[in-house]
């Protein structure tokens, strides 16, 4: 059964969308997410400071970040952050409620990627970029007061993708990531499975027009095989990092994520299942509205904490 506390953001959630005009574009629904979230946004905690901006060069473009850094001081670790949004919206603004409150929880720094967006940039461009925001992060531990021992890569739907995704291409690199936090990600694109069928009209999510939206990331069919779009064709997932899977109940990608933690202990991963049955896609976006949601990010934090605290 559906949570009965995320009524009452479904509904406020369908009205900020309902002004949306008819025909609009990959960019209208951009800039009309930046309104919906500033205007549904949670007050932000007064122990994190999120004033830092940096531009990073990429062999796909400059990309932009935000730091989200616990006021505490220090050396702090780190979470590396890539937002949702279906590969062609959303930004470290949108998803600042999420970003804020794992630094303020956790007392550490979140780094959050302004990543390219389709269909003007599909990939590789944001894997390419967020690829060069972690080795930049590694090169300049010391100047962000980060512990390069404890740097993790975590995100939610699309950006889940791109974190599992990036884990690939680190598993044998020197920048070794300590962790991987996926909420409810989409790690392939097989929509056969059951979850499909039960929730194919959402809530939030709907399979409609999904097809269309993984071409619009991934428009050269021959790249669709290609495990940095879909992290579960991997032909090994063995060496990655222990991982936060958190799928929900009421999500057309419930099925995918847990596949993929499937995948990941099959390979002798370090995994955590965390099935939220009563939540929905995007559940953490209702933190203001239902106490689920709040908890499903407490457990996340806490086991980022966990492996915050393991020794190097």
């Amino acid at each position: 059964m559906l949570d009965p506390e995320l009524e009452p953001f479904l509904v406020r959630w369908d009205a900020e969308w309902s002004t949306l005009k008819a025909g609009a574009t990959p960019a209208d629904r951009r800039a009309h997410f930046e309104i919906v979230a500033r205007n549904m946004a949670l007050p932000a905690p007064g122990d994190v400071d999120a004033s830092a901006v940096h531009v990073i060069d990429s062999n796909a473009g400059p990309v932009r970040v935000r730091v989200f850094r616990h006021s505490g001081g220090g050396v702090q670790p780190a979470l590396v952050y890539m937002h949702g949004g279906a590969w062609m919206q959303g930004s470290p603004e949108t998803h600042a409620d999420i970003t804020s409150r794992i630094a303020s929880w956790n007392r550490q720094t979140v780094v959050s990627i302004d990543y390219a967006l389709a269909p003007e940039q599909p990939f590789p461009a944001a894997v390419t970029q967020c690829a060069a925001v972690i080795e930049w992060i590694f090169a300049r531990a010391q100047k962000l007061g980060i512990d390069a021992r404890r740097i993790a890569i975590g995100g939610d739907s699309a950006g889940a993708n791109i974190a599992a995704a990036l884990t690939l291409v680190f598993r044998d690199a020197p920048e070794r990531l300590r962790a991987q936090l996926l909420v409810y990600p989409a790690c392939d694109f097989d929509m056969t499975r059951p979850s499909y069928r039960e929730n194919a009209n959402g809530p939030l999510l709907r399979i409609a027009g999904m097809d269309a939206i993984n071409a619009m990331y991934c428009p050269h069919p021959a790249d669709f095989d290609n495990p940095l779009v879909q992290p579960l064709l991997a032909k090994s997932h063995a060496g990655l990092p222990p991982a936060f899977v958190a799928v929900a109940g009421h999500d057309p990608l419930r099925d995918s994520g847990v596949a993929y933690a499937e995948a990941l202990r099959a390979d002798g991963v370090d995994v955590v299942l965390d099935r939220s049955e009563g939540l929905i896609h995007g559940y953490l976006r209702a933190m203001a509205y239902c106490a689920a949601s709040r908890a499903a990010l407490k457990r996340m934090t806490d086991w980022l904490s966990a492996r915050n605290a393991e020794t190097p």
